[in-house]
């Protein structure tokens, strides 16, 4: 979608240019006579354009999104219509990927769509999950509540996310750190060791000459490294073309020591979230397990749970039918199972979220406070032995002149 320059005309004589993003000419020219000025002319934005053609495509973030809807919320409180409502803040959005997608679901609300059809092409960006509330809000008559319980939804996700992200930094800076210590000492210090010692006849370390060996190799075949790094990156790359390598290539990250755990309890809390939000927003069990499956992050869980739609239909519980997922534990079935006899299964699936949630929070903890002395003790040794293989010959050299 381009941008246009309009040349208009104000009721008090001014004469001013303003870029507009839009899908036509005429559109343009619409949107600004019904506010209430006089164009003038309208032209393609060029410069504007090569910029928008860069962001659009770009993923929305979320934050952008969070206030896109706490937006829309307030304007439908205020007592605004819809459309008007996606006029105002697309007119104010700055991010052009967002702009885009704002524009469009306005010309498909114009053209009779409801606001979660003209969503629903928009899936993959935002979620079924987003749609399917929009949905279960018009068919309520509620569609303020029911964007307020999604906008608490997404903060708890993305602020779960940004835990992970922040909690995962420092060690990786560590880790990152030791590396580059590493490579400098091999790639620069131990080789111009290497000739220095060879002007003398004495036996070198076990320590050194393995050193020195592993140094030589790697300066000697660097490339053996970028081609096994260009191999693993088209093997990972291949593996996520299909849905049946992504299934292996996600049982295989669940075997990953305390990192298998962290992701299935994120699976169960994803799950168990969005079930809650789906059914607090009126949508039906059957309908809402289905939406709320695609939630889970891993596929293979994923793949593990994709009967229970047949079972519930068959008859069988919510619980009952979590059971057969296998990965469920039994404290989240029986907190499901009391939630199903009290009829409050969207308010016990909460608790079962925040539960899991905090556990998750406490083993990132724990496992940063762990990685952390652990990375600095490699650190120690790494360095401890660089100095050994270095030094040691030294000594000798220094008995030997003796």
């Amino acid at each position: 979608m381009p941008y246009f320059t309009c040349r208009l005309a104000a009721e008090d004589g001014r004469i001013f240019s303003e870029s507009f993003l839009t899908s036509s000419p005429e559109e343009c020219r619409r949107h600004f006579e019904s506010e209430g000025y006089c164009v003038l002319a309208v032209k393609k934005d060029w410069k504007k354009l090569k910029l928008s053609s860069l962001a659009i495509g770009k993923k929305v973030k979320d934050r952008d999104f969070i206030m896109l809807n706490q937006e829309l919320r307030a304007l439908l409180k205020a007592g605004y219509p819809v459309l008007r409502s996606i006029e105002i803040i697309s007119a104010r959005a700055k991010n052009a990927s967002l702009k885009e997608i704002l524009r469009k679901v306005e010309g498909d609300i114009r053209q009779g769509k409801s606001l979660s059809e003209a969503f629903a092409p928009f899936e993959k960006r935002f979620s079924k999950i987003y749609t399917a509330s929009l949905m279960a809000g018009e068919q309520s008559g509620n569609l303020a509540e029911t964007l307020f319980q999604f906008i608490q939804y997404a903060k708890v996700i993305t602020q779960t996310k940004s835990k992970i992200r922040s909690a995962l930094i420092y060690p990786t800076l560590l880790l990152f750190l030791s590396l580059g210590l590493m490579g400098i000492l091999i790639n620069f210090v131990l080789p111009n060791f290497a000739g220095f010692y060879k002007d003398f006849e004495s036996q070198l370390p076990m320590i050194t000459q393995l050193m020195m060996s592993f140094a030589l190799f790697v300066r000697n075949h660097w490339y053996l490294w970028i081609i096994l790094v260009g191999v693993l990156v088209l093997v990972y790359l291949q593996m996520k073309k299909t849905e049946d390598r992504i299934v292996v290539l996600d049982k295989l990250k669940l075997k990953i020591p305390f990192g298998g755990v962290v992701w299935t309890e994120s699976g169960i809390s994803m799950f168990s979230r969005t079930l809650s939000l789906l059914l607090e927003a009126g949508i039906a069990l059957l309908p809402a397990v289905g939406i709320a499956i695609q939630a889970i992050p891993n596929k293979f869980l994923v793949s593990k749970t994709s009967g229970l739609p047949a079972s519930i239909k068959n008859g069988e519980s919510l619980s009952e039918s979590l059971a057969k997922a296998e990965f469920f534990p039994p404290l989240s079935l029986d907190m499901i199972r009391i939630g199903e006899t009290s009829a409050n299964l969207g308010g016990m699936l909460r608790e079962v979220a925040d539960v899991f949630d905090e556990r998750i929070t406490a083993k990132i903890d724990t496992f940063v406070s762990l990685i952390e002395p652990v990375i600095i003790i490699f650190m120690g040794i790494l360095v401890a032995a660089m100095l050994l293989s270095v030094y040691l010959p030294i000594f000798n050299i220094i008995k030997v002149a003796r």
